[in-house]
């Protein structure tokens, strides 16, 4: 009899926060320099957006009223309008408007790759930007329907194991500590 195993989150799949601290220092650093990889690699942290999901927003997927970006979901996900802090915003648009292609980051899924590995704090893969967001948004609201929402996950069950990674973690450190 097969038994279904259930995805299972843990330290490795996500950025801790002096990585995700360290990271944002290197954007900052380097967003004059190279303001498209750091607008894009930001980009992927505030939405939540899959590695082929970023690469598939185009300019008209962004709502300059609201401060969204349309996601596209892939894999079986929704579609997703996320909300983009502000000073965030004004950086994608104004890149938007420079950038000729209708693409807004005209890049392969390898480029894209070799970015992260220029910018990444740890040996750690480019979904973890995913799962980063996804966990701060948790911690944030503690509303799991908000984060499926956000995620584009159809399954509520996907994206319990956010609620469950943090409840468990918080819990054990107050029963143990």
């Amino acid at each position: 009899m097969a038994t279904s195993t259930r995805y299972s989150l843990n330290k490795n799949k996500y950025l801790l926060e002096p990585e995700l601290k360290h990271l944002m220092d290197l954007l900052s650093r380097h967003m004059e320099s190279d303001s498209r990889n750091c607008i894009m690699l930001l980009t992927a942290l505030k939405t939540g957006a899959r590695a082929q999901e970023l690469l598939n927003i185009k300019k008209a997927d962004l709502d300059i009223y609201e401060e969204t970006i349309l996601i596209r979901g892939i894999k079986g996900s929704n579609d997703r309008e996320i909300p983009v802090p502000s000073m965030l915003f004004k950086k994608i648009n104004a890149y938007s408007n420079a950038q000729p292609d209708q693409r807004l980051f005209p890049i392969t899924y390898n480029r894209l790759r070799q970015i992260w590995d220029l910018y990444r704090p740890t040996q750690k893969k480019f979904h973890c930007l995913r799962h980063t967001f996804a966990i701060e948004l948790y911690k944030k609201t503690r509303d799991v329907r908000l984060v499926q929402v956000a995620l584009g996950h159809r399954n509520i069950m996907n994206t319990m194991i956010y609620a469950d990674y943090v409840y468990s973690k918080q819990e054990l450190k107050k029963l143990i500590l």
